[in-house]
């Protein structure tokens, strides 16, 4: 008996080629990890000490030790970045996430032309987010866009100029963003038929009205997907780059003047200068890619912190 337990453990006796078959199969994603993401953050922490510029790449970099880290504490724009990022963040996520939710609920109560509605509301999650900021900047232009002409027809004397105004424009992207919620409505649609029946059954048997089961029932049923938006939406607002630079570009005019729009990143008055567009601007701007490589590391380590965060903490919100 111990022989055979000993021969089914250890397999003595197995093929090289067999035992090295499972890590063939992992190859392909250890080289991909490698390639784009374990070489590219090490050399990140590399450049990051040296004095590389963009217009002399082929010449070899010279080591500067923490002055290119000392500089985060003295950059002037770098405070405004942070503060305008963190603001969509701490506002943009949520809303995305209850405004995604909402709509999920609402839909899955409609009993009549339930796809239809589903394709209309997830219909703006499939334009390229350079065209719909677009078009959004349009429809919120003051004076001729029709959102204000319309508000203006309704008796509103002075209505927002959006975009163009430092106090509306970063609810303007946020509005932005309420519009493409599709993607998030159709998961939490998904998460909401995946809830057992039976328990909201039982609770109202039980005496619960609608907001005990949603919150008692509802809430911790879908939480997994819950935690799943908060993380990818946290991450990708860190990284909230196009939207804030079509729409700065086109409020201010500098497409339709032939203007570069790196110039007029975060107008109006840098209310929509977010972290990415600092992190560009350094990089692709000034070419001072040793600095940029320390902007990309923080925003990395922030990133990672806030996943981490997240998975650990997240169920402490509901």
């Amino acid at each position: 008996m111990s022989t055979l337990v000993t021969r089914g453990a250890g397999r003595p006796g197995t093929p090289w080629r067999k035992r090295l078959t499972p890590y063939t199969f992992v190859l392909p994603t250890l080289v991909g990890l490698g390639l784009f993401l374990i070489y590219p953050l090490l050399s990140a922490v590399y450049f990051s000490f040296t004095n590389i510029r963009l217009e002399t790449l082929t010449d070899p970099p010279s080591f500067v030790g923490w002055n290119n880290w000392r500089f985060l504490l003295e950059d002037i724009r770098l405070g405004k970045a942070i503060e305008n990022t963190v603001w969509l963040v701490l506002v943009m996520v949520p809303a995305r996430m209850l405004g995604a939710l909402l709509t999920a609920l609402f839909l899955n109560q409609v009993k009549r032309g339930r796809g239809v509605y589903r394709t209309i509301f997830y219909l703006p999650a499939l334009a390229p987010p350079v065209a719909a900021t677009i078009a959004f900047v349009l429809l919120l232009k003051p004076g001729t866009g029709p959102v204000n002409t319309l508000l203006a027809k309704l008796g509103m004397s002075s209505p927002p100029l959006w975009f163009n105004d430092p106090d509306w424009a970063k609810p303007s992207l946020v509005f932005l963003a309420l519009w493409g919620i599709g993607d998030l409505m159709i998961i939490f649609i998904a998460a909401l038929l995946d809830v057992p029946a039976e328990l909201h059954e039982a609770a109202a048997l039980d005496g619960a009205n609608a907001w005990q089961r949603f919150r008692y029932v509802t809430l911790p049923g879908i939480s997994p997907v819950l935690q799943f938006a908060a993380i990818t939406g946290v991450i990708a607002t860190l990284q909230y780059f196009t939207q804030a630079a079509v729409a700065a570009s086109v409020a201010s005019g500098s497409v339709t003047a032939g203007g570069g729009i790196t110039n007029v990143f975060g107008y109006p008055n840098d209310s929509t200068f977010t972290y990415p567009l600092r992190l560009y601007t350094v990089g692709f701007g000034t070419g001072a890619l040793g600095y940029a490589s320390v902007l990309s590391l923080v925003l990395f380590a922030v990133s990672l912190s806030a996943t981490l965060l997240l998975l650990r903490r997240f169920r402490t919100f509901l």
